[in-house]
């Protein structure tokens, strides 16, 4: 599987993917939280957008180095939303400001024991100096608006960053996947009729400018072709299983298409 990275430019920003999300879940081992993390360069700043679940640790840093960059250059970190596999990785970057809704973090900061927030390091966050609350129409960096798209957690946002050339729409867990987007429905949502209220006004961004690069949550980029959603990209994902006695053999499991496909 190619382990290269997703680019794209514009005039005023560099996009690259350095974690592609999937669209799965586990059956049998709690939340798979395989999420979309992208890394932004645009006036100077460098940014990552969501930070991913322990298991990307690896990946983020190899990512990072792949662009010429370390943990420490990143000026800024957006968060959609305080799931653990969207926000947990905050800590890695020692020098970046934190950006993340300030209806969200009113939300997570009192809970406890939630299967999917990391409560320790909400309320770590929630005392950090490098915290930034944002609320909905902020503009929180050059050419980035924050958009509430509620539903899958009370404060979910969606990230609006305008090019020359170029929209993006980082949309997090507010549409993680192809099939929400189609569907207008979501899975793993707190409010069903908020999500698909989001959902449409994501359309309505994404429909706005023919040009818009839509980035979801856990799923490839995308762009509309007749008006449909078409992936952008190869999907890179699998698993090796050691099934037999010897370490050097293993059983890969590919996940890049459908069985049968």
């Amino acid at each position: 599987m190619s382990q290269d990275l997703q680019k794209f430019t514009d005039p005023a920003f560099d996009l690259t993917i350095l974690v592609q999300g999937f669209p799965g879940r586990s059956l049998c081992h709690g939340g798979l939280g395989w999420s979309t993390i992208a890394l932004l360069r645009l006036e100077g700043r460098v940014v990552v957008v969501d930070t991913g679940a322990f298991s990307a640790r690896k990946a983020i840093h190899a990512g990072l180095a792949r662009a010429g960059l370390t943990a420490a250059d990143v000026t800024d970190v957006l968060l959609t939303h305080a799931h653990y596999d969207h926000s947990i990785n905050w800590v890695l970057f020692p020098k970046a400001r934190i950006h993340i809704g300030r209806v969200e973090m009113e939300w997570a900061l009192p809970l406890w024991g939630d299967p999917v927030l990391p409560e320790l390091y909400v309320r770590a966050l929630a005392e950090s100096p490098r915290l930034a609350l944002i609320t909905d129409g902020d503009v929180v960096l050059p050419g980035i608006r924050a958009v509430r798209a509620p539903g899958h957690t009370p404060g979910c946002l969606v990230f609006q960053l305008d090019g020359e050339r170029r929209r993006v729409l980082f949309s997090g867990d507010a549409a993680k996947n192809r099939a929400e987007l189609v569907s207008h429905a979501a899975d793993m949502t707190m409010d069903e009729a908020a999500s698909r209220g989001s959902i449409e006004m994501i359309w309505r961004l994404w429909r706005d400018r023919p040009d818009t690069l839509l980035v979801p949550g856990h799923d490839l980029p995308m762009v509309l072709e007749g008006g449909v959603p078409t992936y952008v990209g190869e999907r890179r994902a699998g698993v090796a299983a050691w099934y037999d006695d010897d370490l050097s053999k293993t059983t890969l499991f590919d996940f890049t298409r459908a069985p049968n496909v």
